[in-house]
C-alpha cells in the first residue's frame, strides 16, 4: 500500500491545488484533509446505502426527458427487475411513466411553479402497463438543470384499494340500512292491507281475471276490424310520399321526403306486426298449403336483402340447394324475412348467412349473423311480444319488439319447429326444421320481359283506378302520371262504366280497391268494366283486407292482389307486366 510520503514527483496532488509546498502539506493539512476525505466517502457510502436500500422509490429525473437516477425500490414499484432496465426503459416520464399525461402536466406547472409537491397522489404506469398508485413528494433541483427533480415515492396500491372498498362498504351499509328500513315500514302497511283485502280480493279476482279475458278478446277483434281504417290513409300517405320521390326535388326537401317515406314504412310494418299478432292469438290464420321449392324462396328472399346489407356495409351470402317442402310459402317467407331482419338489425360489422341444409327426411333453414349476441338466460324471452334485444340508446336500429313473437307463433301454425343458439357479443344462428316431401318438380315459368319502350315511363298508357277514398284516388294518379301513365280516376263501378261511355277510351290495366260503397267489391267492378269493354283487360285487387277468406276469394278469382299499404316498386312491376301483356 503506498503510503503518504510515497508521492510521486512529477504527480499533480492536493497540495498543488491549494498553492502550498510539499512540505507544508505534509506537516500541516495532510492528516487533517485526509480525515475529512475519509468521513466524506464514509458518508456518500451510507447515502449510497440508503439509496439502494431504501423501501421506498428514488429517482432523480429531468421533467422533459427520462431518468437520471433511480434506486431497486422505484424498480420494484414499478415492475421491473432492476433499476437500469427501468432508466433505460424510460425514456419520457411523461408518456411512459405517468398514467395521465394530463395529470403529468398539472404536476410539473405546480412544481415548476411553487418548487416542490408534498405526498401527491398519483398513478405510474408499470412495465404490464397496469396502473399503480403512489404518493410522491417531489423537489426540484436548478442547480443541476431548469427541470431536474429529486423524488420520493411510496406505493399506497393497498392503501387506496383499502379505502375504496371502505367507501363502497359504507355506501352499500347505507343502502342496506335503507332498504331494510323501507321493507320493514313496506311489510307493516302491507300487511294490514292484506288482512282488510283479502276477502276482497278473492271476490274480485274471478270477475277481474274474467274481464281481463274479454279485454283481450276484444282488443284482437277490433284491432282486426279497424285494420282498413287504419291502413287507408297510411296507404294515402305512402303513394303521396312515392309520387314525391319520382320528383326533382332541391336536396332539403328531398330528404324530408325520404325520412318521411321511412317513418311510413316503420309505421307499415309495425301495423302489420300488430294484425298478424291478433290473427295468431284469435288462431284466424289458417295456412295454405303447397309444394314449395325452398332454393325458389331462399332466392327471392336474397335479391330481396341484398339492398339491404349493401346498404348497412355487411357481408351478406347465401348457401342453398333445391329440397321440396310442403308448406305455406307466405307464412314461410315472413318467417325467414323477419329472423334476417333482425339479423341485419342487430348486426353492426361482419355479416349474415342464409343457408339451406338437407338432413335425411329434414330441410334445415339456417339465418346466422355476428352481431351483439343474446345471453343464455335470455334465449326465451326474445320470442315474447315487445321484447328487444338491445335497451333504447345501446346502439343499433330498434323494432318494436313483435318479430320474433310473430317467428313463433307462425311456426307452430305451420308445424315446425325452431331453434336459436347464441354468444353474446359473438353472434347468434337461428335453426328453421321442416320436413322434406317427396314431389314432382315444375319448371318455373319466368315472367315476360317488360317492353323496351316501359323501361322509363309507361308511354300514356291509361289506367282505370277505382276506389272510394278521394284521398287514395288523387295519390294513386299522382304516382301513376309521374310514371308515365294516363290516369281515369272513379270512386265507383257506375262513374267507372259512365266514364267509359263518355270518353270511349279502352284502359289497358285496372286497378280496384276490394271494398267499395254500397257492399260493392273490387272484383265485381272488374268483371264488369270487362264485360261493357267486351276483352279481358288486365286487372288487380287492392286491398287493407287481409284475412284468409278475403284471401281466397280474391285467389278464386284469378286477379293478383296489392295490400295496403301499396309497396310501389311491386305496382310498378304489376303494371308493367299489365301493360306489356295487353300491347301484344
Amino acid at each position: 500500500m503506498k503510503k503518504p510520503s510515497d508521492t510521486d514527483a512529477n504527480e499533480y496532488g492536493i497540495e498543488d491545488l491549494l498553492g502550498l509546498g510539499r512540505q507544508s502539506i505534509r506537516k500541516n493539512y495532510y492528516p487533517a484533509l485526509q480525515q475529512r476525505i475519509d468521513e466524506l466517502e464514509q458518508e456518500r457510502n451510507r447515502y449510497k446505502w440508503l439509496f439502494e436500500n431504501a423501501l421506498h422509490g428514488i429517482f432523480q429525473a429531468n421533467l422533459r426527458g427520462g431518468f437520471l437516477a433511480c434506486n431497486p425500490a422505484m424498480a420494484r414499484i414499478c415492475g421491473y427487475d432492476s433499476a437500469e432496465q427501468l432508466q433505460d426503459s424510460i425514456i419520457r416520464l411523461r408518456e411512459q411513466l405517468f398514467f395521465s399525461a394530463s395529470e403529468f402536466d398539472a404536476l410539473r406547472q405546480e412544481l415548476l411553479d411553487r418548487g416542490s409537491l408534498n405526498a401527491r397522489e398519483t398513478r405510474f404506469r408499470r412495465a404490464d402497463q397496469s396502473p399503480v398508485d403512489v404518493a410522491i413528494t417531489m423537489l426540484r433541483r436548478p442547480d443541476l438543470g431548469p427541470e431536474v427533480v429529486e423524488t420520493f415515492v411510496a406505493d399506497i396500491s393497498e392503501r387506496v384499494h383499502a379505502r375504496h372498498k371502505l367507501e363502497q362498504l359504507n355506501a352499500e351499509l347505507e343502502h342496506r340500512v335503507l332498504e331494510r328500513t323501507d321493507a320493514l315500514h313496506n311489510a307493516n302497511v302491507d300487511l294490514r292491507y292484506q288482512i282488510e283485502e283479502r276477502e276482497k280480493i278473492e271476490r274480485e279476482l274471478v270477475l277481474a281475471k274474467d274481464a281481463a279475458e274479454e279485454a283481450n278478446r276484444s282488443k284482437d277483434k277490433y284491432l282486426a276490424a279497424a285494420s282498413h281504417d287504419l291502413l287507408q290513409p297510411l296507404n294515402a300517405a305512402r303513394l303521396m310520399v312515392s309520387a314525391l320521390q319520382e320528383s326533382s326535388l332541391p336536396e332539403k326537401e328531398d330528404r324530408m321526403v325520404r325520412q318521411a317515406h321511412r317513418a311510413l314504412e316503420g309505421a307499415e310494418e309495425l301495423l302489420a306486426d300488430l294484425l298478424d299478432i291478433s290473427k295468431l292469438d284469435q288462431h284466424a290464420m289458417k295456412p295454405d298449403l303447397i309444394h314449395l321449392d325452398i332454393n325458389e324462396l331462399v332466392r327471392d328472399l336474397g335479391e330481396e336483402f341484398a339492398a339491404v346489407a349493401a346498404n348497412a356495409n355487411l357481408a351478406f351470402r347465401i348457401r342453398s340447394t333445391s329440397a321440396v317442402v310442403r308448406t305455406d310459402q307466405r307464412m314461410l317467407a315472413r318467417v325467414v324475412r323477419n329472423l334476417l331482419s333482425n339479423a341485419f338489425r342487430y348486426t353492426q360489422q361482419g355479416g349474415v348467412l342464409l343457408a339451406v341444409r338437407v338432413l335425411g327426411e329434414s330441410v334445415r333453414l339456417e339465418v346466422w349473423d355476428t352481431g351483439v349476441g343474446i345471453a343464455p338466460e335470455k334465449l326465451r324471452d326474445i320470442f315474447a311480444e315487445f321484447h328487444q334485444v338491445l335497451q333504447k340508446g345501446a346502439g343499433g336500429r330498434q323494432g318494436a319488439g313483435l318479430g320474433l313473437a310473430i317467428v313463433e307463433r307462425m311456426v307452430g301454425v305451420l308445424g315446425c319447429r325452431i331453434d336459436v343458439a347464441s354468444k353474446l357479443g359473438r353472434g347468434s344462428r337461428f335453426t328453421l326444421t321442416l320436413p322434406r316431401t317427396p314431389a314432382a318438380r315444375f319448371e318455373k315459368v319466368p315472367p315476360p320481359a317488360a317492353a323496351s319502350g316501359l323501361r322509363e315511363g309507361f308511354d300514356g298508357a291509361l289506367v282505370l283506378v277505382i276506389d272510394n277514398e278521394p284521398s287514395v284516388l288523387e295519390s294513386m294518379q299522382m304516382l301513376l302520371e309521374r310514371w308515365g301513365c294516363e290516369v281515369m280516376p272513379v270512386l265507383s263501378r257506375e262513374e267507372a262504366l259512365a266514364e267509359l261511355a263518355r270518353t270511349g277510351k279502352r284502359p289497358r290495366a285496372i286497378l280496384a280497391d276490394y271494398h267499395l260503397d254500397d257492399e260493392q267489391t273490387g272484383f265485381d267492378a272488374i268483371h264488369q268494366v270487362r264485360k261493357y269493354l267486351g276483352e279481358d283487360v288486365p286487372g288487380a285487387i287492392i286491398t287493407a283486407d287481409r284475412s284468409d277468406e278475403v284471401r281466397a276469394l280474391l285467389r278464386a278469382q284469378y286477379l293478383p292482389v296489392l295490400n295496403k299499404p301499396v309497396k310501389p316498386n311491386r305496382l310498378r312491376a304489376l303494371l308493367t307486366s299489365f301493360v306489356t301483356s295487353s300491347s301484344t
